[in-house]
């Protein structure tokens, strides 16, 4: 069973809001069309994107961030200060609350890491194309390629650390699909999904973020917290928690045939991540950002 407490997450996705503010800008200028009247952002988390599209609306049209956690969707209502409509809805309950909700057809619906949550997967996606007005477009940014930030030898524990934090995640990920209730496998890929839903025109688009050494503090900063939360969510002594909810990155699945972080690099983590530690990582000048995201796009007929 997959035990998620989306309101312990909300803090860490309104920080990651906005640490990814111009990541969020770029993307949104690049989706918008002069023409929109109202977008949506569906598994809103810390309202980044929601606030992003926004900025680069007309003054005219409706921005409405949805969220299926009351304590998720006031980060994001703060976060984005007035400017978007801010509504309480899932996507486990199909079409109808979130059609409700927008309470118009949409002419762009955004959804980040959101849909990997749906049990159905497709009828996810099905669903959010049946919102969309004439023309209307859905964007999906799932997958992408692994980030980098880690030199391969760091000097503790045994090369290519990050890489098996990589692996980790992965057989992770695939419990957690395997452990929603009523999971439906997709094998199959994105622009697949887009097309069986009625969308034309479906293209992908990856977008490389790179920042080089020597991070700014901040930057470092941000970077220790992400790896430290991707290690936590990992360590098999978490504590169980319930929760529901999708679109905001993960919570702790239960590995049933041993950990998902081997003893040895989890020692080396903690030694990693420890501030008060030799080999903390926030002291190091040799970190970097590198990441390939991917963005998958499809067309309502007209």
């Amino acid at each position: 069973m997959v035990q998620i407490d989306w309101a312990e997450q909300a803090g860490r996705l309104r920080t990651s809001a906005e640490g990814e503010a111009g990541w969020n800008r770029t993307v949104a200028t690049s989706l918008v069309r002069e023409t929109d009247k109202v977008a949506v952002d569906v598994g809103c988390g810390g309202g980044g994107m929601a606030k992003a599209l926004a900025e680069a609306l007309t003054a005219d049209a409706t921005v409405v961030a949805i969220d299926s956690d009351p304590d998720v969707l006031e980060q994001a209502r703060e976060h984005t200060a007035g400017a978007v409509r801010c509504e309480l809805a899932s996507m486990d309950d199909g079409a109808e609350p979130l059609r409700k909700a927008i309470d118009a057809p949409a002419d762009l619906i955004w959804a980040a890491g959101a849909v990997h949550h749906a049990a159905d997967q497709q009828a996810a996606v099905d669903a959010l194309a049946s919102l969309l007005a004439p023309g209307g477009r859905l964007a999906l940014a799932e997958s992408g390629l692994p980030a980098r930030s880690l030199p391969w030898d760091l000097g503790v524990g045994e090369p290519g650390l990050e890489l098996r934090l990589d692996h980790a995640q992965d057989r992770w990920f695939k419990a957690m699909r395997e452990s929603l209730p009523g999971t439906v496998p997709m094998p199959y890929g994105w622009t697949d999904a887009l097309t069986r839903a009625g969308l034309s025109d479906v293209t992908t688009r990856s977008i490389l973020t790179e920042t080089p050494a020597p991070l700014s503090d901040d930057e470092r900063d941000r970077l220790v917290t992400q790896f430290r939360h991707r290690v936590e969510r990992l360590t098999l002594d978490a504590e169980p928690t319930h929760g529901h909810g999708h679109g905001h990155g993960h919570g702790h699945v239960s590995p049933e045939d041993g950990e998902w972080l081997s003893p040895e690099d989890l020692a080396t983590w903690e030694r990693l991540l420890d501030p008060d530690g030799d080999q903390y990582l926030g002291r190091r000048t040799d970190l970097f950002v590198l990441s390939v995201r991917s963005i998958h796009l499809g067309h309502a007929p007209r």
